[in-house]
């Protein structure tokens, strides 16, 4: 059922041509509602504003035509490079010849002389603070491994949830360190490796026998224990970056039978947060 008020108000705007106030003038409606009634009706071509950088707008696209850039763009126009740039980012410019070349040559040049000084020493500081990081680490107690561990799986591992209790461990990474770690974690446990079961999901593009061989050979994993993998669909709309030879799925780590495992993770991490609440010091601020 139509509404009479907004076929009439679209009526003045369509066959009368009136203007918002004119419309409001006539109806004694708000703006707000005349607004609303008029949404994907055109406004009257009498009653549109002109631009008064119009003209300077179809100059700019004019210039970039010639092969201009956006600064003599805005120089010859007497505009900001900003607003030089927002009317003909549409076009991008495109040099051609051997000065274009020669030009794009130099560029890459300036470019690398401006920055290789700071690249080096970035790289160099990067180099020096993970080789002091790393001298941080030593060796890793049980008890390091029990609580690195635990937070890790709670991190990235499946947990129950007040409405779903699922009190089983089943952790999926793609990184092998991550996963190694997680590893460790369950043989201080108790868990050996031959006990979970491990299952690979993959895109269904990808070389699965050459992922399964090289998870097992990484991680020294039975080939026995892995189950039928998960196989991701093609999209092919969809931009992927995950391809290559490098590219090898994620793992899938399930634990049997491991609900007071998860019990536990449970009980340490809530110990952990607590402990932080607590404002406790660390074991180095009590040592000093």
């Amino acid at each position: 059922m139509s509404d009479p008020l907004a076929d009439e108000v679209r009526r003045l705007r369509t066959v009368e041509q009136l203007s918002v106030r004119e419309i409001r003038a006539r109806t004694g409606l708000g703006r707000n509602r005349v607004h609303d009634l008029l949404r994907g009706v055109p406004a009257p071509e009498r009653t549109r504003r002109p631009n008064a950088k119009d003209d300077l707008r179809a100059a700019a696209v004019e210039l970039r035509a010639e092969g201009r850039s956006v600064n003599d763009i805005a120089r010859q126009l007497g505009v900001a490079k900003s607003t030089a740039y927002q009317w003909v980012r549409h076009l991008p410019l495109v040099e051609e010849g051997v000065g274009a070349e020669r030009r794009r040559a130099h560029a890459a040049l300036m470019t690398e002389a401006r920055w290789s000084a700071h690249r080096r020493a970035r790289d160099a500081a990067r180099t020096a603070e993970q080789v002091r990081a790393a001298g941080l680490v030593g060796s890793l107690a049980d008890r390091d491994l029990l609580l690195l561990g635990a937070a890790i799986y709670w991190c990235e591992g499946t947990k129950s949830k007040p409405w779903r209790r699922d009190d089983r461990l089943q952790f999926v990474n793609s990184d092998p360190g991550l996963l190694a770690l997680f590893l460790r974690f369950l043989e201080v446990c108790g868990v050996d490796r031959a006990v979970p079961s491990y299952r690979i999901s993959i895109h269904e593009t990808a070389d699965l026998d050459a992922a399964l061989k090289w998870w097992a050979r990484k991680l020294d994993l039975p080939v026995g224990r892995f189950q039928r993998a998960n196989l991701k669909k093609h999209r092919p709309a969809t931009l992927r970056r995950n391809v290559g030879d490098d590219y090898r799925g994620c793992l899938v780590i399930t634990v049997p039978r491991s609900r007071e495992l998860y019990w536990r993770i449970e009980g340490m991490i809530a110990e952990l947060f607590q402990t932080v609440e607590r404002g406790e010091p660390s074991m180095a601020v009590r040592e000093a």
